[in-house]
């Protein structure tokens, strides 16, 4: 029988990792140091050179042939994320997390670059083009790893670098695994994975030797890269935290935006950086929309992911489980009405906390000021629109907002005013591999994705003549 892709990854006497749902320990990741990361940087100072090359054209060859092999291993991916992380396969799971790394590594496969003429007359010909800037450090999350791995990877490549990769020791098998899979179609050297503790981290956001760094997490977090990376001025890429606002419309018929109101908030179990975090609701549809999502949300199979009935999972580890449950209890201590769900869920397994709806919730309330990441949402009322918007408008975090209403140009007048990188109209969180995507104030700043997000691995250069 073939190794499996867990085996490969798994090294004796490594770190153990748990199943997120059971507790059950699934493999063992490399503990490797400041040392490792210096040996990873001399293999792709080594490596890059010869990468970039190479045609764009044979890049994107690459690139593609390292998408063909992440499908052929997809299932085996989809099951490894779905125990280490947490996520159901079904649903917007565990599989949606793979066939999103194949489609981001397809599409930037494909991208280029025209050299833009900025001038052209009797004096003076310029243009400008973009260079790799050598080496990429990507610092990943824990909550979609594989893919967020490859929304930094991806263009990272395709653009001539070479990219160190640093995971979350929370889910490091599962980057491991995605890299290692790879690795069998792209040049040794251009693309390894380092996988440490917090010192590895902090060692690559300092670095000399990364002209670029790309960072998805906290806001605390992004900060100290910001500091750390100042001293060799490496470029920055910041995907931080959110804490997403969504405006329902007065006069809206609220029945037809369930589904999507549900998931935009419930993603993976509400542990995604753009997912629906507080919701603003007129006082006119206010008890149906509330009534809607309880439903909806007592109805939503939660337990463990390879269930393929299930399509709610864990939160990913005690520490975010210990956050959620902290901020429904201070709701409920608040006297704020607890319409479903507000208790963990131990007969399901390790750190499950029930999808919880909660109303009457007012700005200040921790659960409403802070970034919960886990399944709980609030509804907070209003009765003036005004108020509404300033009210989505007036935290630091600035990742995503939604406008949701039956009128399309009282929804995009609305959209216009709302201060957050992405604002989606009667949806929210969708993203496209040719969508530009970042944050603005607390949630960072630098795009990924597309044409821009390409731009953004690499260095501009004005080419002059004549």
């Amino acid at each position: 029988m073939a190794e499996s892709l867990l085996t490969r990854v798994s090294v004796e006497g490594g770190r153990a990792i748990p199943d997120a749902a059971t507790g059950e320990i699934i493999g063992h990741a490399p503990e490797q140091t400041v040392a490792d990361l210096e040996r990873a940087i001399e293999v792709a100072r080594a490596a890059q050179p010869a990468w970039a090359a190479l045609s764009s054209g044979e890049r994107g060859a690459a690139l593609h042939a390292a998408a063909a092999k992440v499908e052929e291993y997809a299932e085996e991916l989809a099951a490894i994320v779905s125990r280490e992380q947490g996520k159901p396969l079904s649903g917007p799971g565990a599989r949606l997390e793979v066939g999103g790394a194949v489609g981001w590594l397809h599409t930037n496969a494909d991208l280029e670059i025209e050299p833009q003429v900025l001038v052209d007359d009797a004096e003076n010909y310029s243009e400008l083009i973009y260079k790799p800037v050598g080496l990429v450090g990507a610092i990943g999350p824990w909550n979609w790893p594989m893919m967020i791995m490859v929304w930094q990877v991806a263009p990272a490549l395709k653009m001539g670098n070479a990219v160190i990769v640093k995971p979350s020791e929370y889910t490091p098998l599962s980057v491991l695994a995605l890299v290692e899979v790879m690795n069998e179609a792209l040049p040794a050297g251009v693309l390894q994975v380092v996988s440490g503790g917090r010192e590895v981290g902090a060692a690559l956001a300092a670095h000399e030797a990364f002209g670029k760094i790309m960072f998805t997490g906290s806001t605390r977090t992004g900060r100290a890269i910001v500091e750390a990376s100042s001293q060799n001025l490496a470029r920055l890429t910041l995907e931080l935290g959110g804490n997403d606002a969504g405006i329902v419309l007065p006069g809206t018929d609220v029945g037809k935006y369930t589904e999507g109101l549900f998931w935009g908030a419930f993603i993976n179990t509400g542990q995604t950086c753009a997912a629906l975090k507080r919701l603003y609701v007129h006082e006119d549809q206010y008890e149906e929309v509330v009534a809607n999502l309880a439903d909806f949300a007592s109805k939503a199979p939660m337990g463990v992911g390879l269930d393929e009935a299930n399509v709610l999972g864990p939160l990913q580890n005690q520490m975010q489980f210990d956050i959620v449950k902290g901020l429904v209890e201070d709701a409920r201590a608040r006297g704020r009405r607890i319409v479903t769900g507000g208790e963990p869920a131990p007969e399901l397994g390790a750190n499950f906390f029930q999808a919880t709806i909660i109303a009457d919730a007012e700005d200040g309330d921790p659960i409403v000021d802070e970034e919960q990441f886990g399944p709980a949402l609030p509804i907070i009322k209003y009765t003036d629109l005004e108020d509404a918007i300033a009210s989505a408008n007036r935290l630091d975090a600035a990742l995503g907002a939604s406008v949701w209403g039956d009128d399309p140009a009282e929804t995009r007048r609305i959209a216009e005013r709302l201060e957050a990188g992405t604002v989606w109209i009667n949806k929210h969180g969708g993203v496209h591999p040719m969508v530009p995507f970042g944050g603005i104030k607390g949630s960072g700043y630098g795009l990924e994705f597309g044409v821009e997000g390409l731009k953004a691995t690499g260095v501009p250069m004005v080419i002059t003549s004549r």
